[in-house]
Order: C-alpha cells, then sequence, then structure tokens
C-alpha cells in the first residue's frame, strides 16, 4: 500500500472515529506490542494534556499506535537477534551498520523512531520552565545565537525538510550545540551526536489538528517544551549519561 493511500485511509478512519462515542472510537484501540525487552513508554500525562496546541486524538495515535509499532517491530526482530534486546539503543544506532543484513534497515528505523519519540514525550511533559535556564541557555546564546535565533531557525529547518523526518537540537560530549535535520526515523546518535531535543515533522504528528499547515505546528510547538526536563538532558549529555 503507498504511503498516500495509507494517509488518506487513517484520516479516514479518523473522521468515523469522531463521529463515534468515546467508548467506542476506533483509534482507542491500540494493537498490544508482542512480549519482548522493549515497551511502548507511558506518557505519564493525560493525552489532552498538551491542548490547545497538540490535540489529544494526536497524543494517542502517535503514542499508542506509531510508536507502538516500532515496539511490535523491535520484539519481533529481538525474538531471532537477541542482541536487539540486550544492547542498549544508543549502542545499536550508533553502529547500526553492522546490524545483521537481513534486519538492518528495518531494525535501523524502529531503534531511530524508539529513541526518537521517547525522547518527544519527555521534553513535551505539561509543566515546567517555558525558556531555557543556567547552564542551558548560555550553551544556546553562544552556539545557536540565542533563544529566538534558535527558534528561527529550527522553524525554518523543519519548514524546509521535504516529507518526513525531524529537527533536532544536537549536542555533543563537550557540551556544544548544533542543528540538525534528519528524514524518516534517523536519530543523531546515528552521527555520534546525542539529541538534546526534537520536533517530529511527520505528517501524523499534527494532520488531525493543523492539516498541511507545517508552520503553524512548529511555530505553536514551542509552547509545549519542557525546559526544566531539557535542562535535565543536557546535563545528563555533559555528564556523558545522556542515553534516549
Amino acid at each position: 500500500m503507498n504511503s498516500t493511500l495509507s494517509r488518506r485511509l487513517f484520516l479516514a478512519g479518523s473522521a468515523v472515529a469522531l463521529t463515534l462515542p468515546a467508548t467506542h472510537r476506533v483509534y482507542a484501540q491500540a494493537a498490544t506490542p508482542p512480549a519482548g525487552p522493549f515497551a511502548t513508554p507511558k506518557l505519564g500525562y493525560a493525552y489532552n494534556a498538551l491542548e490547545p496546541h497538540i490535540d489529544a486524538m494526536t497524543m494517542e495515535i502517535h503514542s499508542q499506535r506509531h510508536h507502538g509499532a516500532f515496539i511490535t517491530n523491535l520484539n519481533n526482530f529481538a525474538k531471532d537477534h537477541a542482541m536487539i534486546g540486550k544492547t542498549p539503543v544508543s549502542q545499536l544506532l550508533a553502529k547500526w551498520q553492522e546490524l545483521p543484513e537481513a534486519i538492518r534497515m528495518g531494525a535501523k528505523n524502529s531503534l531511530g523512531g524508539h529513541a526518537n519519540h521517547t525522547m518527544f514525550w519527555e521534553i513535551m511533559t505539561p509543566g515546567g520552565a517555558k525558556e531555557p535556564m543556567g547552564d542551558l541557555k548560555a550553551a544556546i546564546d553562544r552556539d545557536l545565537g540565542g533563544f529566538d535565533k534558535l527558534k528561527a531557525d529550527f522553524n525554518g529547518a523543519g519548514g524546509r525538510l521535504f516529507g518526513s523526518g525531524w529537527v533536532f537540537v544536537t549536542v555533543n560530549k563537550d557540551g556544544k550545540l548544533a542543528l540538525a535535520s534528519k528524514p524518516g526515523q534517523d536519530n543523531p546518535m546515528m552521527d555520534g551526536l546525542m539529541p538534546l531535543f526534537g520536533n517530529d515533522v511527520w505528517e501524523h504528528a499534527y494532520y488531525l489538528k493543523y492539516q498541511n499547515r507545517r508552520a503553524d505546528y512548529l511555530n505553536t510547538w514551542w509552547n509545549v517544551a519542557n525546559w526544566t526536563k531539557i535542562g535535565e538532558r543536557y546535563a545528563a549529555a555533559k555528564a556523558g549519561k545522556l542515553a534516549i
């Protein structure tokens, strides 16, 4: 099934779901991933906690179905390739080209998708600081030209990214920040860098609310970034303890 048809079916199903009582909404019925070493992370907050900026239906579908699909894939890979479940995700991504050839691309995509989304749910946690503070603010001023320039450059990169992918701020072992765009579910750990934070610009992250208005989504997304959490990730990265 091609991507255009898949998207149309997804949107059609979502439209039907809106007409049904809450107890029967089809979008709420996510398949349970097979047993294995990986599990879909719990959000730790309600699906509607990021409204009005990100709607509850998008958060439920995104976290349970899309992220859940990566978990299903990884557990299936791990059945025949035990090292998938026994090696830290960061190490697998750093050396993804050494994965068994038969599963290399599928495992790379699912590992990246799992890492990207695990980070995403964490840095959008409700509450926390609304702008960078302390060492993180100083690093943004030093490496990215300040918070306002970061937002403008980040949004610009997200708007220019063709098709599906992610925009990241990366951090190296010395604490230096940089902006990076990645296609698909690629992750900065594939390049020896750590993802400090990032935004998902796949259509499933915003289409139910913003349709084709990616720029509106990128602009409003800053309202849900939790800078306390991002600051904690920055401290962990400088200490060499940031994983995914």
